[in-house]
C-alpha cells in the first residue's frame, strides 16, 4: 500500500467504509420490498445483518500491517506508538486540546451530526418499511458520493488551500440552511396531516419528502471529510495527527450518544429534535469559520507553530515555501490521518 498519495485516495477509503452499509441495505429491501406500510422489519432481516456483522472479525485479520506501508520515496512509515509514556501522551492530548483551532473545532464534531436523531426519528414516522430501506441503501450511495467528490475537490491544486476551504465551508453553510428550511417544512405538513401520513414510492409527493433525507446523509458525509482535511493542513507531523483524531472522534461519539439519548426521550416531538439541530449546527458556524479563516498555504513540520510560520511568511515571501520540504505530505493524506 503507497501512503504519502492524496487526499482523494482518503476519501476512496472513508467510501470502502460504507460498503457494509450498502451490502446490508441491499439485503435489507430486498427482503421487505413487498412491505408497503409502517412498521417493523421481519426477524430475518436481522438474522441475515447480524450474520453479515460476525464476519467482520475474521476479515480484519487480512488487514496489512503498518510496517508493510510503502512510500513513494520508499521509505517506510514510522511506529507512532514506538517509546510512548500513557502520561506524557495525555499530558500531549490535554495541550492540544487546549489549542485554538482543535478547541474551536469541538462545536462542529458535536453539532454537525446531531440532524442524524431527527432523521432516523422522520423515517420511522412517516415512512413505510420498504421506503426506510431503500433510505438506508440511498444513504449509503450518498456518503460514498460525497467521500469522493469532497476527496477530489479538497485536492485540487488550481486554488491555494485557504481559498479550497472557505469555498468548501461557506457552501456547508448555505446547503444546510437551506436543508433545514426544507425539513421545518416537510415536518410541518406531514405531523399535522389526518389522518396520519405513509409516504411509500407509490404515493404523490414522496420525492420531496424523500430527497431531503438523502441529502443531509450527503452533507453529514461531507462533513468528515471537511473536517480531516481541515486538521491535515495545519500540521503534518504524525504523531500530532494521531492524537488530533483521536480527538476528533471522541467528540463526535460524544454528540452522537447525546444526540440520540435525547432522540430516545418521548417527551421530545419530533420537530423539538430537529429545532435543537438546527440550533447545534447554527452554533458551529461561527467558531468553525474563526478556523477556516486560519487555514495556512502549506502544513507545519514538526516542532514548528502556526504563528511561527506567519511571521516568517510576513518577513520573507518565500520563506513559507522554503520551509516546508519538498518531500512534506500534501494536507488531508490518508497518511497523515
Amino acid at each position: 500500500m503507497l501512503a504519502n498519495s492524496n487526499i482523494f485516495i482518503a476519501g476512496i477509503w472513508l467510501g470502502l467504509r460504507e460498503l457494509g452499509q450498502l451490502i446490508g441495505s441491499s439485503i435489507q429491501l430486498s427482503l421487505n420490498v413487498h412491505q408497503n406500510k409502517r412498521g417493523k422489519v421481519g426477524y430475518s432481516t436481522y438474522i441475515t445483518l447480524i450474520a453479515l456483522q460476525c464476519l467482520g472479525l475474521p476479515l480484519s485479520f487480512l488487514i496489512s500491517p503498518p510496517e508493510k506501508i510503502i512510500r513513494r520515496d520508499g521509505g517506510k512509515l514510522e511506529d507512532p506508538t514506538k517509546d510512548k509514556v500513557v502520561l506524557k501522551e495525555f499530558r500531549k492530548l490535554f495541550k492540544l486540546l487546549c489549542t485554538k483551532r482543535v478547541f474551536l473545532l469541538i462545536p462542529i464534531l458535536i453539532g454537525f451530526n446531531w440532524n442524524n436523531t431527527y432523521q432516523s426519528i422522520y423515517l420511522t414516522k412517516y415512512f413505510s418499511v420498504r421506503s426506510r430501506a431503500l433510505g438506508a441503501l440511498t444513504s449509503g450511495i450518498a456518503a460514498t458520493c460525497a467521500n469522493i467528490f469532497w476527496g477530489w475537490f479538497l485536492d485540487l491544486r488550481c486554488f491555494s488551500r485557504p481559498v479550497v476551504a472557505k469555498i468548501a465551508w461557506f457552501s456547508f453553510i448555505i446547503v444546510m440552511l437551506s436543508l433545514f428550511s426544507w425539513q421545518v417544512a416537510n415536518e410541518r405538513l406531514y405531523s399535522t396531516t389526518v389522518p396520519k401520513v405513509t409516504l411509500d414510492w407509490e404515493n404523490e409527493g414522496f420525492g420531496r419528502a424523500f430527497a431531503v433525507n438523502v441529502l443531509f446523509r450527503f452533507m453529514n458525509e461531507s462533513h468528515y471529510m471537511f473536517v480531516y482535511w481541515i486538521i491535515g493542513t495545519f500540521n503534518n507531523d504524525l504523531e500530532t495527527l494521531t492524537l488530533t483524531v483521536g480527538i476528533v472522534r471522541s467528540f463526535e461519539s460524544v454528540g452522537s450518544a447525546v444526540s440520540f439519548g435525547m432522540g430516545a426521550a418521548k417527551a421530545l416531538s419530533p420537530m423539538t429534535n430537529l429545532i435543537v439541530a438546527f440550533v447545534m449546527f447554527v452554533i458551529c458556524i461561527p467558531t468553525t469559520s474563526l478556523v477556516v479563516f486560519e487555514v495556512p498555504e502549506h502544513p507545519l513540520a514538526k516542532g514548528e507553530s502556526l504563528e511561527d510560520n506567519i511571521d516568517a511568511s510576513l518577513k520573507d515571501p518565500r520563506s513559507s515555501d522554503e520551509a516546508v520540504p519538498v518531500k512534506n505530505l500534501h494536507a488531508g493524506d490518508p497518511n497523515n490521518i
